[in-house]
C-alpha cells in the first residue's frame, strides 16, 4: 500500500518525527520571511452605471387634444359635442352628467364658476344646489336672472370643469389646464360684455391668480373683456358676514352694465 495515500501510515510517520524532537516543518524549498509581498494590482475602476433614458410618453397630449377639439367647435352645440366626446379627462368616468351651461347665451353677463357639485352632477346644470339658489337671489337683487329671455336682464352660467370631481374636491392644475381651451372657446362663442369669476378656481384658470379675498371687487380682463372676481356663493354660505362685500360687488357690476 502506498503510504502517501494511507492516512494512518502518514500519521505514524508524523508521530515518529515528533518523538525524535522535530518541532517545526521544513519545506522542500527555502522560504525568505523578510521578502515583501508584491503589490496587489489596483482594481479596475467600475464603470459608471448607465441610466436609461426616460421612455417617451405614450399617447397624445391631453392639452393639445383639447385645443384641437375646441378649435373644431363653431357654435355652442358643437362645443358641447366635442366635450361629450373628449376621452382624456378621467373625471367623466365618475360623473353622472356633463354639466355644460345654463341660462341665455345672448346674456350680457357670463358667470364662470368652479366645478359641479353633487346636485349639479345629478341635474346636468351648473349652480342648482344651495349655492345656486343663493346665486340666483344675489343676481335677482340687481335685476339679472338666468331664466330671462331678454339679453339685457339675462345670465349665462358655466364652470371651469364640466364634470364633478370626486368628493367635491378642488380641481387640480392638470385638470384645469386640460379644460381651459374649452372654457376659452366657450367665452368666445358666447361673447359676453362682462365675465364674472366666481371664486378662486376661475381666477386661477383665467387670470392666473388666487386669493379671492384680495381679488374680489377689482376689475380685470379675460380675453379682452371686463371681468369681475367675486366670492363664490358656497363661501358666502359658510361666511355670511362677507355678504356685505358681495353686495358691493353686485352694485359695481350693475353700475358697469348701466354705464
Amino acid at each position: 500500500m502506498d503510504p502517501a495515500t494511507d492516512f494512518h501510515a502518514l500519521k505514524s510517520l508524523l508521530q515518529w518525527q515528533v518523538e525524535l524532537g522535530a518541532d517545526e516543518a521544513i519545506g522542500e524549498a527555502p522560504l525568505n520571511r523578510y521578502e515583501l509581498p508584491e503589490a496587489a494590482p489596483a482594481p479596475a475602476p467600475k464603470a459608471a452605471p448607465t441610466v436609461a433614458a426616460p421612455e417617451p410618453r405614450e399617447g397624445p397630449d391631453p392639452v393639445v387634444e383639447a385645443r384641437n377639439a375646441a378649435a373644431r367647435a363653431g357654435d355652442l352645440n358643437s362645443l358641447r359635442a366635442e366635450l361629450e366626446g373628449f376621452p382624456h379627462c378621467d373625471l367623466r368616468m365618475g360623473a353622472t352628467n356633463l354639466v355644460f351651461a345654463d341660462g341665455n347665451p345672448a346674456a350680457r353677463v357670463m358667470i364662470v364658476g368652479e366645478a359641479p357639485g353633487r346636485d349639479e352632477d345629478r341635474a346636468g346644470k351648473p349652480f342648482v344646489g344651495r349655492a345656486g339658489q343663493m346665486l340666483d337671489r344675489m343676481f335677482d337683487a340687481i335685476g339679472l336672472n338666468r331664466a330671462s329671455p331678454d339679453a339685457e336682464t339675462a345670465l349665462y352660467i358655466t364652470n371651469i370643469l364640466p364634470w364633478r370631481p370626486p368628493q367635491n374636491r378642488d380641481p387640480t392644475l392638470p385638470e384645469m389646464n386640460m379644460m381651459l381651451p374649452f372654457v376659452k372657446c366657450h367665452i368666445e362663442l358666447v361673447a359676453p360684455e362682462i365675465v364674472v369669476l366666481m371664486g378662486n378656481i376661475p381666477c386661477q384658470a383665467l387670470i392666473g391668480q388666487r386669493g379671492i379675498t384680495r381679488l374680489r371687487g377689482t376689475w380685470t380682463e379675460v380675453q379682452g373683456r371686463p371681468a369681475l372676481p367675486m366670492f363664490h356663493p358656497a363661501f358666502l354660505l359658510r361666511q355670511p358676514l362677507m355678504k356685505r362685500e358681495a353686495w358691493a360687488d353686485l352694485l359695481a357690476l350693475k353700475a358697469r352694465l348701466e354705464g
